[in-house]
């Protein structure tokens, strides 16, 4: 950036010079004319009716007037008797003039090893004046005109790379940081570093740092990702750790076998078999959480209230104990039944795990202009206000669910299958008691309008 702005500031800065300097050399020589042309005109007025030949002759002195001489069109021709004496030299052009055949004319010419300025012009009787002055002046003033605008132009230059190299440093300070804090994070694999935005950087509000914003809030979600792997990560080996002792410790058991009873054989590989099914059914809840999305080719248009109706039965034939209610409208949505189903039944598995014995367990799917809305809600304790923020995390228990089976792992992939079905999964405090679980689907994400509509 400096140097494209030196390089910028350089060529404007010769374009100016270059001009100033014509224009300077333009106004000397023509100030040196209008001298001539003064003198011409008082030379003509005093000497209108004399002869040719030289007037003033001594013109090496810069104090001395302009040489001077009137010509003919036949002076300094072959045979004629003018010509050794004249100072300026007599070109076709002048014998033109003083033939009328040729207006006035300037012209610069060398006379006794100095620069001379001329003017040619006609005077009555066919006859021409010539008038020559020295232009040392014009000269010299070019020479300083040129080297005081070469000085300024490459000061102006110099400036303009130094202004420009801290421009260029002050703009592109974010980028450095950026730099070296991506440099710091893929060192030290932490992405808790930032980029260090000072208060008039971020009032400045240009695009570097908007793009320094974007990377720290990049940072940011990234932190948060690794965070949630290394949590997931500490609570799985938790939670896993009890079952894989116990299933250790029931083969070590079995191992045994020839000293124990039938009986004890028996409650040994029933609970072999039952720390079996908890462990795969912990790792089947693992893999599906690590899904972020839906695929695509597996996304079909799903009846949700036919899925629904479908699950309750299932809840109902798992749970003898609990009365499932429902008020199913009929609804179409574009999604992965499967994943659906697994939504519905851990929602179900929920609310009947929480509801007293014989208690109802209400289920209800509505569509409004804007939005397909599913509702289940239990008679149960409810959630308490410091849980709520946290029932949707994984392997979070509040205080009444530890004594109850689960792995903690339920609502946590019934919010990350609504997500990625484009849906939102809330919970809340019922009217009367109990727990409210709204599973909220954007009209955008519904498949097809309803057939009612």
């Amino acid at each position: 950036m400096a140097l494209i702005t030196s390089v910028a500031v350089a060529l404007v800065t010769v374009g100016v010079c270059a001009a100033a300097y014509v224009v300077i050399r333009y106004e000397l020589v023509r100030q040196l004319d209008l001298q001539l042309t003064q003198q011409a005109t008082l030379l003509a007025q005093d000497r209108r009716d004399e002869g040719t030949g030289t007037l003033y002759g001594e013109c090496r002195w810069l104090a001395a007037p302009a040489c001077a001489q009137v010509v003919t069109q036949k002076t300094g021709t072959p045979g004629h008797p003018l010509g050794k004496d004249l100072v300026v030299p007599v070109t076709d052009a002048t014998r033109q003039v003083a033939a009328g055949s040729r207006g006035a004319y300037h012209s610069d010419v060398t006379v006794r090893g100095h620069r001379m300025r001329t003017l040619t012009t006609p005077l009555r009787g066919h006859r021409a004046l010539q008038l020559a002055l020295r232009s040392d002046t014009v000269e010299q003033g070019e020479r300083q005109a040129a080297r005081l605008l070469a000085a300024i132009g490459a000061a102006g230059a110099l400036l303009a790379a130094g202004l420009g190299y801290l421009a260029s440093r002050r703009a592109l300070a974010p980028v450095t940081r950026l730099t070296a804090t991506a440099e710091r994070i893929a060192a030290t694999r932490d992405p808790a570093h930032r980029i260090e935005l000072p208060p008039e950087e971020l009032r400045r509000g240009d695009e570097i740092t908007r793009l320094a914003g974007s990377f720290n809030t990049m940072l940011g979600e990234l932190e948060e990702s690794v965070a949630a792997q290394r949590r997931l990560v500490a609570d799985a080996s938790h939670e896993l750790r009890t079952p894989l002792t116990a299933l250790r410790t029931n083969a070590e058991l079995l191992a045994r076998a020839d000293r124990l009873s039938p009986a004890q054989r028996d409650r040994a590989a029933s609970a072999l078999g039952g720390r079996l099914r908890e462990v795969t059914g912990l790792v089947n809840d693992l893999i599906e959480l690590a899904r972020d999305e839906e695929p695509q080719p597996l996304v079909e248009p799903v009846r949700l209230d036919l899925l629904a109706a479908r699950c309750v039965e299932e809840a109902r034939s798992h749970w003898a104990h609990t009365a499932f209610t429902t008020e199913l409208a009929e609804v179409t949505v574009d999604g992965v039944p499967a994943r659906l189903a697994r939504l519905l039944t851990n929602l179900l598995d929920n609310a009947a795990k929480f509801s007293p014995r014989g208690a109802e367990v209400e289920v209800r799917l509505t569509s409004g202009e804007h939005a397909i809305e599913l509702t289940v809600r239990d008679h149960g304790p409810g959630i308490a206000a410091e849980d709520l923020p946290y029932v949707f995390d994984r392997f979070y228990r509040s205080r009444q669910a530890r004594a109850l089976p689960g792995s903690g792992l339920g609502l946590a992939m019934a919010r990350q299958i609504a997500r990625a079905h484009g849906a939102a999964l809330t919970a809340e405090a019922a009217d009367g008691g109990g727990a409210l679980f709204r599973l909220r689907i954007p009209r955008a994400r519904s498949g097809r309008a309803d057939p009612e509509r």
